[in-house]
């Protein structure tokens, strides 16, 4: 397995990975299937680009089977703050370490951040294995957000977690 900061090229595997997520774990995302399935490949060239967004990718075999993204804060209060988002590695890839792999490169670029000194996100409370993972890796709960997401009538909570380093 190889792990790397996703560049444009990758936009496509990206995008694919990413809609299956949606439609395999609708419950984890902030964002449906139907909102992303017509978003042009090329807003993630875009984003690839950024320094404020930093995506990275797993690869098995030069396939894309995982991902995770690190958002900086650029607003002065805020700058010591970064937050982990869209965290998934498909489902025959689940039980690899692949997860952990992801987090890890996730926190180490934080760590390399000028000024960074915590890192957030967000786990739905039912998601088990994610949390056991999330807390091992030094993250801890710090809220709990009842009814934050609500997909058709079903609501799902949240915990808030963050590491400090």
């Amino acid at each position: 397995m190889m792990i790397r900061r996703l560049v444009p090229q990758d936009a496509e595997s990206y995008l694919s990975l990413r809609l299956k997520a949606l439609q395999n774990s609708p419950e984890s995302f902030g964002s449906t299937y139907e909102e992303e399935k017509d978003y042009p490949v090329d807003k993630y060239k875009i984003r690839f680009q950024s320094e404020d967004s930093l995506t990275f990718g797993a690869f098995e075999n030069g396939v894309l089977v995982g991902i995770i993204t690190l958002v900086t804060e650029k607003r002065i209060k805020l700058r010591h703050r970064a937050t982990i988002v869209a965290l998934y590695v498909s489902p025959d890839m689940r039980g690899f370490g692949i997860g952990k792999a992801l987090i890890m490169e996730a926190i180490n670029m934080a760590k390399e951040l000028q000024g960074v000194e915590q890192i957030y996100l967000t786990v739905v409370t039912t998601n088990k294995a994610a949390k056991e993972l999330y807390s091992l890796l030094g993250f801890e709960i710090y809220a709990t957000e009842r009814r934050a997401l609500k997909l058709d009538d079903v609501y799902f909570d949240e915990d808030l977690m963050v590491l400090f380093f």
